[in-house]
C-alpha cells in the first residue's frame, strides 16, 4: 500500500470494533483492547468502540467512567452470543465456517455498523481480533477507511495446541477440526485486511511464514505504571493464579499444575496457601479447587489488590499465542513469577530474566519453592523488572508508535 502522510489529518478518526465490550478491564483481551484506545486518543486520535455487549459480559455504558467516556466514544450493541448445541452441530455438518466465530455474526450489530458508517467517515478501522472480520464485506461496501487487524492472538494455534494435550479421541477430532476451520477463517481474514497489528514478534514471525507481505508492526499490550503501585511482599508463603477460567488454555495449565506440582509444594512447606481467581470456572472445574490449602475466589473486583495481597503468581500455561498480560501485571506490581515456555511467549526477556521458566513439574515446584524461602533469591529475580516493563510496556508510547505506523505505512 502506497505511503499517504500528505493526505492524512494528524488528527485521525479510528473506529474499534470489538466482539465484547472493553469494560470492565477484568481479563487480557479487554485489558489490551482498553488500554490500546486510551493510549490512540492520548496520542491525538478520535476514537470511537463499537462493541457487542454481550449477555455473558454485559455492561452498562453509562457506568463507564466519565473521564474514560469522554475521551472514547462507546457505542454497544446488546445480544446473545452464548453457545448453542443445536447450531453448533448445524455448523459443524453443514458449514465450512468455525463455530467460534460463527456466534459473534448478530444482525443487530450489523444494522449499528452499517447505520455508524452512513453517519460517519473514519480514517482507520480496526478490528480487535479475528471475529469483526465477520462484518469486512459490509465496510468495504460501506467505508473507504483502511482496515487493519489487531491480532491478540493467532488463534488457532491455541486449538491446535490444545488437541495436542487432548486424551479424549472425540474431543481431539473436534479440536484439530476447529482449528482447521479457524486457521482458514483467521488467514484469509488476515490477507484481506489492509494491515496487521500483531501482539507479539512470535505471531508476527507467524503471519509473515504464512505469506502475508503488508504492512505490519507488533504492537503489545501497554500498562500505565502509575496503576500498578509496588507494595511490600508479604512474608506468609501464599501463591495466586488469576485469569478467565472459560479459557481453555488457563484450564488445561491450571489442572497441569495442580495435579503435577502441588503435591510437591505442599510436601515442602504444608502450611502454603494457593489462592486462585478467575471468572466463569464451571461447576466441574470448581471441584478440581477444593482442597483445603486453596482458596477460590472467583471473579475478583479489583484484580491489582488481589495480586498485591499474596507473595508470587504461578501462571503454568501449555499453551496459546499473543502475550500473556497477567504476567506483565504481576512482574509490574513487583510479584516474582514462575511460568512455563508457553507462558512466557511473547514476552521477550533476554535470558529469561526477571521471571522463572520451567515446563518440569519437579523444577517449576523447586522454583517456587526456592522464591518463597530464599529473599535473596527474590530481589535478585525482581532487580530491574519494572525498569523492563517501563520500557517494553508502556502505553503511550506503544500507542504513539502505532498511531505513526498509520500515518505512514498503515
Amino acid at each position: 500500500m502506497a505511503k499517504v502522510t500528505e493526505t492524512l489529518p494528524k488528527k485521525m478518526k479510528i473506529l474499534i470494533l470489538t466482539n465484547k465490550l472493553p469494560y470492565p478491564p477484568r481479563d487480557g483481551g479487554s485489558i489490551a483492547t482498553l488500554n490500546m484506545m486510551t493510549g490512540l486518543h492520548d496520542a491525538g486520535n478520535q476514537v470511537t468502540c463499537l462493541a457487542l455487549n454481550t449477555a455473558k459480559h454485559p455492561y452498562p455504558l453509562e457506568q463507564i467512567p466519565s473521564e474514560i467516556r469522554e475521551n472514547i466514544h462507546f457505542l454497544g450493541v446488546d445480544c446473545d452470543s452464548s453457545i448453542r448445541p443445536l447450531r453448533l452441530v448445524t455448523n459443524l455438518l453443514f458449514s465450512r465456517n468455525p463455530y467460534i466465530s460463527e456466534r459473534f455474526n448478530i444482525k443487530a450489530f450489523r444494522t449499528a455498523l452499517a447505520a455508524l458508517l452512513q453517519k460517519e467517515s473514519f480514517d482507520i478501522i480496526q478490528l480487535e481480533g479475528p471475529y469483526p472480520g465477520l462484518y469486512l464485506d459490509l465496510i468495504r461496501k460501506t467505508s473507504d477507511a483502511r482496515v487493519s487487524l489487531r491480532a491478540h492472538n493467532v488463534e488457532h494455534l491455541i486449538w491446535e495446541r490444545k488437541a495436542l494435550h487432548e486424551a479424549s479421541p472425540l474431543k481431539k477430532w473436534y479440536l484439530k477440526n476447529m482449528a482447521q476451520r479457524l486457521k482458514r477463517f483467521e488467514l484469509e481474514l488476515a490477507h484481506q485486511t489492509d494491515a496487521l497489528i500483531p501482539i507479539s514478534k512470535c505471531d508476527e514471525s507467524y503471519f509473515r511464514k504464512q505469506g502475508l507481505h503488508k504492512p505490519m508492526i507488533t504492537i503489545p499490550t501497554g500498562l500505565s505504571l502509575e496503576n500498578y503501585p509496588q507494595t511490600k511482599l508479604p512474608t506468609e508463603p501464599s501463591i495466586f493464579f488469576i485469569g478467565a477460567l472459560d479459557w481453555l488454555p488457563n484450564q488445561e495449565g491450571l489442572t497441569w499444575f495442580l495435579q503435577n506440582v502441588f503435591h510437591l509444594l505442599l510436601s515442602e512447606l504444608p502450611q502454603l496457601r494457593f489462592h486462585v481467581a478467575g471468572r466463569n470456572a464451571s461447576a466441574q472445574f470448581e471441584k478440581k479447587l477444593n482442597h483445603p490449602n486453596i482458596t477460590y475466589h472467583g471473579e475478583v473486583e479489583d484484580a491489582v489488590s488481589f495480586m498485591q495481597s499474596y507473595r508470587l503468581m504461578v501462571a503454568p500455561l501449555l499453551s496459546g499465542s499473543g502475550i500473556r498480560i497477567k504476567i506483565i501485571e504481576g512482574m509490574a506490581l513487583g510479584r516474582p513469577v514462575v511460568t512455563t515456555s508457553a507462558g512466557i511467549e511473547g514476552i521477550q526477556i533476554v535470558n529469561h530474566q526477571n521471571v522463572a521458566v520451567e515446563d518440569d513439574p519437579y523444577r517449576f515446584s523447586n522454583q517456587v519453592i526456592k522464591l518463597l524461602t530464599d529473599p535473596h533469591e527474590t530481589d535478585h529475580m525482581l532487580a530491574g523488572t519494572r525498569e523492563f516493563i517501563s520500557r517494553n510496556f508502556d502505553t503511550f508510547e506503544l500507542s504513539t508508535r502505532l498511531s505513526q505506523f498509520y500515518k505512514t505505512e498503515g
